[in-house]
């Protein structure tokens, strides 16, 4: 019975498992995303982000460390001194698993795995601007009180420049209605202003 046991052995042997994970992740490293099956880019996940996780710490015990489980050259030096700056201020989750269907021969399911970092649409280089530190992170939100607290911001108005006002003419003004009451005064009890002529009879 296997009652308990989580890990997807992929109907092989305890030392062909480890060999094909072990040429999955040297791939994964050298092309920054590979297309596999599901289940093979599901056991491959938990296999390489703690490799990552130890690239972190650029020293030879860990290079050592990471070399026993990949036992490739090549794929540590691309591990320690290409991924590991760019995911420095990652604090996990290196890997991004994408189903992509089945596939037409035997009808397997297919996904690509793919370092997070190294995608220009999803990731748009999160990982390069935290690379300076670690970015530090709660589980508990910010307090009610702090939000409270602090003020909301000004709107500020943009400033108009005189160049960019449009030029007004004076006839084009309306005329208040002060003005046109003043005028009636000064026109004289006997006179009639004077209208325009105009064309219809009455």
């Amino acid at each position: 019975m296997r009652h308990g046991d989580k890990i997807n052995n992929l109907g092989r042997t305890a030392s062909h498992r480890n060999a094909l994970l072990t040429n999955l992740a040297c791939q994964l490293f050298e092309h920054k995303k590979i297309v596999t099956t599901l289940a093979k880019a599901k056991a491959l996940r938990p296999f390489v982000e703690p490799l990552i996780t130890k690239s972190k710490e650029n020293s030879t015990h860990q290079r050592r460390q990471v070399f026993s489980h990949l036992q490739d050259k090549s794929a540590v030096k691309e591990l320690f001194d290409v991924i590991s700056p760019k995911i420095a201020g990652r604090p996990g989750g290196y890997t991004r698993i994408i189903k992509l269907g089945k596939r037409v021969g035997d009808n397997a399911e297919l996904a690509m795995i793919e370092l997070v970092d190294y995608n220009e649409i999803y990731g748009k280089g999160i990982g390069e601007k935290e690379a300076t530190g670690a970015r530090k992170t709660r589980r508990a939100g910010r307090s009610k009180k702090t939000a409270e607290a602090k003020p909301a911001p000004e709107a500020q108005l943009p400033e108009v420049r005189p160049e960019e006002l449009p030029e007004v003419r004076p006839e084009e003004l309306p005329v208040p209605a002060s003005d046109i009451a003043e005028a009636e005064k000064a026109i004289a009890p006997g006179e009639k202003p004077e209208q325009p002529d105009s064309d219809v009879k009455s």
